[in-house]
């Protein structure tokens, strides 16, 4: 998008991005987060209520979105309200999720002693 073209709210956005020394591609997420947000609103992101950021975060889940991916809108919703808009009342109830961590499977003390076991001296490789 071209200076001309850049609205002053994306531009003033990616200034706050840019003195917090965000990296490149975090911006890039944060402005494809907030223009998702627009589209889905059918105006400017910064008429939004917090039914707004409500209902944009059941629509992503509802279409199948992954924890990850709601945490980066949360975290993108949050810059864009927080710091550019200065509008901590609607990013006040917005919460992380947090993903379940898998437990690594651990073998028994049988299942061990079923496994075969290399001989010695012997060498793995081909020649």
């Amino acid at each position: 998008m071209t200076d001309e073209a850049m609205s002053p709210l994306r531009r003033r956005m990616i200034e706050d991005m840019t003195i917090r020394k965000l990296a490149p591609k975090t911006q890039q997420g944060y402005i494809r987060t907030i223009r998702d947000f627009a589209a889905f609103l059918g105006r400017s992101p910064d008429t939004a209520s917090f039914e707004d950021v409500r209902r944009f975060q059941l629509h992503l889940a509802a279409s199948g979105a992954h924890i990850p991916v709601l945490n980066h809108t949360v975290a993108a919703l949050r810059f864009f309200f927080k710091v550019t808009l200065r509008r901590s009342d609607i990013i006040e109830h917005t919460t992380f999720l947090h993903e379940p961590r898998k437990l690594p499977v651990v073998l028994s003390a049988e299942e061990v002693a079923r496994l075969p076991m290399p001989r010695r001296g012997s060498s793995t490789r081909q020649r």
